[in-house]
């Protein structure tokens, strides 16, 4: 018997997939000693059945969407361009590693804040200023920081920077010289903070806000 519209409707969640963002840089002297490490946090991700997310550039986060998709990943990208041919000729960005790319509109700084928001977590590894915005952006929204010490650039100067600065969340910050325990970790943080949709999601199929409340069954 061929399924039903019904039967598709409630057929159960999938399990719960969360959007991990790479923060690296684009270039410097950190892209060619973290690139073999950046492209081990992608392929991390993408083994343990998550989205990868980055800025849609060169230099770290490009090993690291590579890394994904060699895995056979999803990996998105946030341009800060606001069309594909922006994207290609102003900003000179590659499109060959990522299954989408968000376009934006919002240049660099914009780029940044939206990327942060629509990932569950953020990698930070080497890095230079915009990676340390990323992560303080993340930070202040309450998201989980995954550093993977020892990379350099901002990653490294992360622990003296909190230190001094006692952000609200640090708890919510996790140092790691190893990339594959890094995203481990911070996929145990982020089980512990979805705790509440994963059992929803355990419980009900992905239609639940569909049915009649009134209906029993």
């Amino acid at each position: 018997m061929m399924p039903t519209p019904e039967d598709a409707r409630h057929k159960k969640a999938q399990p719960l997939q969360y959007s991990i963002c790479v923060s690296g840089a684009a270039a410097g002297k950190t892209v060619l000693a973290d690139a073999g490490l950046a492209e081990r946090l992608g392929m991390a991700i993408a083994k343990a059945g998550h989205v990868l997310t980055t800025g849609a550039t060169v230099g770290l986060p490009y090993y690291a969407a590579k890394g994904a998709q060699d895995q056979g990943g999803m990996s998105v990208g946030f341009s800060p361009a606001s069309s594909l041919r922006e994207h290609l000729r102003k900003y000179r960005l590659p499109r060959d590693v990522f299954d989408f790319i968000n376009f934006t509109g919002m240049n660099y700084v914009g780029r940044d804040l939206y990327l942060v928001q629509s990932s569950d977590a953020i990698l930070s590894v080497g890095g230079r200023i915009g990676s340390l915005h990323e992560f303080t952006s993340a930070i202040e929204a309450g998201k989980p920081c995954g550093v993977l010490v020892g990379s350099g650039g901002a990653a490294d100067m992360i622990p003296n920077l909190i230190n001094s600065l006692e952000p609200e969340f640090n708890e919510l910050i996790i140092y790691d010289d190893n990339p594959e325990r890094l995203v481990e970790r911070i996929l145990l943080l982020l089980d512990v903070k979805y705790k509440d949709i994963r059992d929803h999601l355990a419980k009900y199929d992905d239609s639940w806000f569909m049915k009649d409340p009134n209906r029993k069954g």
